[in-house]
Order: C-alpha cells, then structure tokens, then sequence
C-alpha cells in the first residue's frame, strides 16, 4: 500500500493499494478504501458502494491471470476521486440495460446514480482505469454550547419520596448456612 500523509494545509490525500483479481481482492478493496474513508474523516455512502461496484468488475471483467488491479482513492479539496485499473484495456466497460430477472448488468448503472460523474480513460496499452467522482459535502462544524457558571457536577440527592438502594446481607462463611426463621 502507498499512502502519502497528509501535509498541514494541504489539500490532497491519496492511497492506492494492489490487488489480485479475484472476489477476495474485490472484497478486500472495499475494507481498505472503507477504513482509509473513515481514517480521512469522510463519508462512507456512496463511495465503498462505488468502489464495491469497479473492484468487482475489474475482478470479474477485467482479469488476466497473473496481472493485479490497482484502487487509487484520492481527494482534491472537495472531491473524491476514486479509481480502478485493470490490464484488459480492450474491453471498456458500459451500461447495460439488465432485465428484471438477470443476475448481473447493474453495476455500472449503480456507479451512475451514485456518483457524480464516471468515466474511463485508456493508459499504456493493456491497461484502462474506471474511475468515479464524488463531491463531499462540507464538514459541518459541530454546534457548541454556551459556556455556563456554576459547578460543573452537582452532588446527587434522591428525589423525594424514594428510598435509599439497599445492600444485599453478606454471604455466610464457607461451610455455614442461615437459617429462615
């Protein structure tokens, strides 16, 4: 794994990682980039599902045996960029229309609507990257509250009317019994 750290007031962090193309490595590139998310700080949804979806195509799709395919994660002020390259650049992936039965076609078409945009860029020959956009939207500063005088912890007293919790009795020595008279 390549991860460059994060430089104060710099605006760009990345990680790519390496992964064999299989549905172990598809699985794997959704723990990492899903944990390398919340180490940034950012959102989950959509982008572990959008890097579910091109994982599992390049693993599916886009294997060629002893070849490795590549997730890039990237963040450009308030841009996600997520990528995936694969070594089978003579098959660009499309939308396919699947019908209600069919088992597998709707991978591209849950990239769409989850991302803001998605593309494919063709790189030295045989490799070809999928990659997906996601605008984040700004963190939000979390409400503060007003500072107040006064004791920070107050003694607790029982409200009227309720009794002091009681102790159990203490258990007999070893050996002894009481008796219920």
């Amino acid at each position: 794994m390549n991860q460059k750290p994060d430089a104060p007031g710099h605006p760009v962090r990345n990680f790519s990682v390496l992964l064999s193309p299989t549905p172990r490595g598809a699985r794997l590139a959704r723990l990492l980039a899903t944990e390398q998310l919340r180490r940034w700080g950012l959102p989950l949804d959509p982008a572990q599902l959008i890097v579910a979806e091109l994982a599992n195509n390049a693993a599916t799709h886009g294997r060629v045996p002893g070849r490795n395919f590549g997730l890039l994660l990237y963040v450009v002020g308030e841009t996600l960029r997520i990528e995936v390259t694969d070594t089978r650049g003579d098959e660009v992936p499309h939308r396919r229309h699947a019908g209600p039965t069919s088992e597998s076609g709707r991978g591209l078409t849950l990239v769409t609507a989850l991302a803001d945009r998605w593309g494919v860029s063709r790189s030295l020959p045989p490799r070809k990257t999928v990659w997906a956009e996601v605008t984040l939207a700004a963190p939000q500063a979390p409400e503060r509250e007003r500072p107040r005088s006064g004791p920070t912890c107050a003694p607790y007293v029982l409200p009227t009317g309720e009794k002091a919790p009681r102790q159990a009795p203490p258990l007999p020595p070893a050996g002894q019994t009481h008796s219920r008279e």
